[in-house]
């Protein structure tokens, strides 16, 4: 019977006998570290009956029970560690209790099977008489699975920084033997007080003292002249076959295989699987190496370089190690080489350029392997996921006047490319890639192309689209020149890109000569990268059915042919195609997934930055949002590509319009629309447009709101581009709302009503339900506005881009009674004409669809607006509704707001509350649910619905 140490308790447990019942043994064995002393502790603090002595016998400690012992016939509990310590005598008289156990007795018996005088029998020979009613049992403990480690390294280092990666390598590095990652945790946890959780914070934590004594202790027993298989198994570092280790070793077959006898005797190694022979603990293989004389392991080193070299597939970088520590430096950097070609061949990129980064970084590296690996490291990480190390080794690189001209043009390049993709920093990036260009005009045609076509790329601030469409030009006569196939794929990606950035109407066209069928791995790469490309602005249109399969047909073709950061960025374009058509959820942990995958470079998840913020600000987190907008403080919002950097200040100017800051709100609608115009790409304008056009307004600059609408209707012409004509028409229904409010002119807020009612309706062909429902709550709020008995009472500004004022500031919404209630005023009742009803049907549709999609901000303030405008219902009695101990569905609303982040005065603003009002039903929330605080409150409610 095969055991871990809690089942080997109960199986001892469940057979021990009771008091004149047949005795019991159990055989426990295990290796060093495994916790057999343990697993005694426990057998002896179990409970049992009074009457059961409990002895302890450690062998070698301990001389055991004497010749002639009462405890012999009393019923007793014999728990006997370390039975491979005892000697001649020890083993006779434990052998002589175990024959003589007394009914009610029982044994428990330990012992490391590597270090038994005679293996496989823990008492010796010849074999025990046992009495016949005897009970035996035999355990063995297994090491400790990679979930009982991390179990171990939580208690240790805390939850936080227990990663996979932190924990894999402790499971491997110690083989779970459990002694040894508890010593190694402590070591852990005394040099790495801020662990980040990391393999290489493990591997620097050294090796445990109790592990190190072990293993040298061991080793010093193999005798000198057979001692080198035991260093040949340290230096090769893992579990290798017979002839390996002697041919590492440097013995010849014979010693050699006497040598590995030994050493295995001696139990320092040991048969990690069938003919695979190494160290128990891998960790072990660290005390063991550093205790080997220099040149004696630098010969070690050479030999397992070659041995190494021979196995398939060979396992280059390991091989360039173990060059590099024999002091053969040409044929390490010829290893480094192959081995981050193979990595890249295979989709390793992170490997490759941590490799590469490892070994450039290196001072006197010779110029010509530094021209040779610089270019492999450049083109790697293009097209990895890892580049904040990579762009400051080819920065510095870059300068070094030695480099050929052709190679330094290459180099600078991808440090272009790595800079504007990968880095955010555009500027300092396009400036790189102009002079890469010029660089490489004259020495390398098809890298020149290349840089051209990167310059093509519309996405970026600070440059109008003319220049790109100028750039695009020269590159397309650049790769017809170069006659290279994948040049004139990567020229045509790119050109997918401007086209369906702009609406052009060939850029359908475009994308189907994109050769996706190509069998050239490089003509693929570039042919994904166009449709992702294509799909990701094919998204910011509109059209989401056919983005979606431009994408799902990109991203597959970027895992077949190795190009994960376009895979990556694929995703990003996903998550907004979900936000855009309501597709919310589990949304939010999807951004917060990839934000965290991607936190070595946070770039690339900007989309899941701006889409996590856009949720958390429906939802009324307003904290959240800010935070999440502003990329958590990863890099500046000034580089965001532009749509996003678009989408993002729209966001946040709306959040400024809820809070009243209209001021700020209209600063910011300037400096983004700036950036919009200054490009000139004007469907990108679609996510912002509603929200400047209405923080121009209302900040009293109708002029200039005018021009906006102008300047965004010019710039899309007739161009097919869904989402931005819905938004134009948004943006026109909120001019003309704005003003209409302003002049207390019935007739301007019907002709809203129509414009949000023609926005909703193209809002849902694309399809964008949020969008829809905002649109249509627009249409509903001045229909409601124009049927009021005067206009003084409207609400100032579109409700569905903001919150009104507080009541009682002039704004629309119940003005609060002397105890702090909202009810409507008269002046602000709605006649019942059937326009009425009909808007107020759409708002309570709206208030649902709010509420499907999780969007509780935006249905509270829906539902808010209902109540301020419903007619009194007739038939109903006097006085407000019992709700007793539960919740009333103001409180509930009341509640939830607070929890979700807003301040009192915030919902207030958006219930059509004073600040008292909220107070008060907070108040009365916390009471009837037992809350003690607001966070407290959250945990009372559940979810939100």
């Amino acid at each position: 019977m095969i055991t871990t140490c809690g089942s080997a308790l109960r199986s001892f447990v469940r057979a021990l006998p009771t008091r004149n019942a047949e005795p019991v043994l159990m055989f426990v064995e295990g290796a060093a570290g495994e916790g057999k002393s343990h697993l005694l502790q426990e057998l002896a603090d179990l409970p049992g009956p009074p009457d059961l002595a409990r002895r302890w016998w450690r062998c070698g400690a301990e001389d055991g029970p004497p010749e002639e012992d009462g405890h012999l016939r009393e019923a007793t509990l014999w728990l006997v560690d370390d039975v491979h310590r005892a000697d001649g005598d020890g083993l006779r008289r434990l052998r002589r209790l175990l024959e003589e156990l007394a009914p009610g007795s029982a044994a428990a018996v330990t012992y490391r099977p590597e270090e038994l005088p005679v293996p496989g029998l823990p008492l010796g020979g010849p074999p025990v008489t046992y009495p016949n009613g005897l009970t035996v049992l035999r355990n063995r403990l297994a090491p400790w699975d990679e979930e009982r480690v991390r179990r171990a390294a939580v208690e240790a280092l805390g939850e936080g920084s227990c990663t996979d990666e932190a924990v894999a390598r402790l499971h491997e590095r110690t083989g779970g033997v459990p002694r040894v990652v508890v010593d190694l945790l402590a070591l852990v946890r005394a040099q790495w007080p801020a662990f980040t959780g990391t393999a290489a914070e493990i591997d620097a934590a050294g090796v445990p003292t109790r592990l190190a004594e072990l293993v040298l202790s061991r080793t010093h027993a193999v005798s000198p002249e057979h001692r080198p298989v035991v260093w040949a198994a340290a230096v090769l570092d893992g579990p290798a076959g017979r002839d390996e280790l002697i041919a590492v070793s440097g013995l010849g077959a014979a010693t050699g295989g006497a040598a590995l006898l030994r050493a295995l005797e001696s139990a320092v190694l040991a048969e990690a699987a069938e003919g695979r022979y190494g160290f128990a603990v891998p960790l072990a293989a660290s005390a063991v190496r550093a205790t080997v004389p220099g040149p004696v392991r630098q010969d070690l080193h050479r030999r397992t370089a070659n041995v190494l070299s021979r196995r398939q597939p060979v396992a280059w970088a390991a091989v360039a190690e173990h060059h590099r520590a024999a002091g053969e430096s040409h044929r390490w950097l010829r290893a480094v080489e192959r081995a981050a070609e193979a990595a890249e061949a295979s989709g390793r990129h992170e490997q490759a350029i941590g490799l590469l980064e490892r070994t450039l970084a290196l001072p006197g590296l010779p110029p010509q392997a530094r021209a040779r690996l610089a270019p492999l490291l450049a083109r790697t990480a293009v097209t990895g996921l890892r580049s904040d190390q990579t762009v400051e080794v080819l920065a510095q690189i870059v300068q070094d006047a030695a480099l050929p001209p052709a190679v330094r043009g290459e180099l600078r390049l991808d440090l272009g490319l790595m800079l504007c993709n990968q880095m955010g920093r555009s500027d300092e990036g396009w400036r790189v890639l102009e002079v890469a260009a010029g660089e490489l005009r004259e020495v390398r045609s098809v890298l020149a192309a290349r840089a051209m076509a990167a310059l093509v790329t519309p996405y970026w601030p600070g440059v109008s689209v003319d220049v790109h469409r100028e750039w695009l030009i020269k590159a397309e006569v650049a790769a017809d020149d170069s006659g290279d196939e994948p040049m004139r794929t990567a020229v045509l990606a790119n050109h997918v890109g401007l086209a369906m950035s702009c609406a052009d109407p060939d850029a359908w066209e475009l994308v189907e000569k994109l050769p996706v069928k190509s069998t050239d791995p490089a003509c693929a790469r570039q042919a994904a990268r166009g449709l992702c490309n294509g799909a990701d602005s094919a998204v910011w249109l509109g059209f989401y059915e056919r983005g979606a399969d431009l994408l799902a047909e990109g991203r597959d073709l970027s895992a077949r042919s190795g190009a994960p950061y376009t895979e990556h960025s694929a995703l990003g374009t996903r998550l907004l195609q979900e936000w855009w058509t309501g597709r919310w959820l589990g949304l939010d942990k999807r951004c917060e997934d990839f934000v965290a995958a991607t936190a070595d470079m946070p770039f690339i998840a900007s989309d899941a930055y701006v889409v996590r913020g856009l949720l958390a600000l429906a939802q009324g987190d307003w904290g959240e949002a800010r935070s999440w907008l502003s990329q958590q403080g990863t890099f500046g919002t000034e580089k965001l590509p532009v749509p996003l950097g678009a989408a993002a200040a729209g966001a946040v100017i709306r959040l400024a319009l809820a809070r009243q800051e209209v001021a700020a709100a209209a600063e910011q609608a300037r400096a983004a629309w700036k950036v919009v115009a200054g490009k000139g790409v004007w469907p990108w304008a679609a996510e912002l447009a509603p929200w400047a056009v209405e923080a121009v307004a209302r900040a009293g600059d109708g002029p200039a709101a005018h021009t906006m609408v102008r300047n965004f209707s010019q710039g899309l012409g007739r161009r097919d581009a869904p989402a931005a004509g819905a938004a134009l028409t948004w943006s026109r229904a909120v001019l003309a709302e704005t003003e209409a409010l302003a002049e207390e002119r019935r007739s301007g807020l019907l002709e809203a009503a129509e414009l949000y009612e023609e926005a909703a309706g193209a809002y849902g062909e694309l399809p964008r339900p949020y969008a829809q429902a905002l649109t249509t709550e627009g249409a509903a709020r001045c229909v409601l506005a124009a049927d009021t008995e005067g206009t003084s009472g409207a609400v100032r500004g579109p409700a569905a881009a903001s919150d009104p004022a507080p009541a009682g500031d002039g704004s629309s919404g119940p003005a609060p009674d002397a105890k702090g209630k909202g009810t409507p005023c008269p002046a602000s009742a709605p006649h019942d004409t059937a326009a009425t009803l009909a808007a107020l049907a759409e708002l309570e549709g709206c208030a649902q669809r709010f509420t499907d999609l999780g969007a509780v901000w935006d249905a509270a303030r829906a539902r808010a607006l209902l109540r301020t405008r419903q007619p009194a219902r007739k038939g109903r009695p006097p006085g407000r509704p019992s709700h007793a101990d539960q919740l009333s569905p103001r409180e509930e609303e009341v509640a939830q707001l607070a929890v979700s982040g807003l301040t009192n005065r915030e919902i207030a603003a958006t219930l059509h509350l004073s600040p008292r009002t909220v107070e008060q039903h907070i108040a009365g929330a916390m009471r009837k649910s037992g809350a003690l605080s607001r966070r407290d409150l959250a945990h009372r409610l559940g979810p939100t619905p």
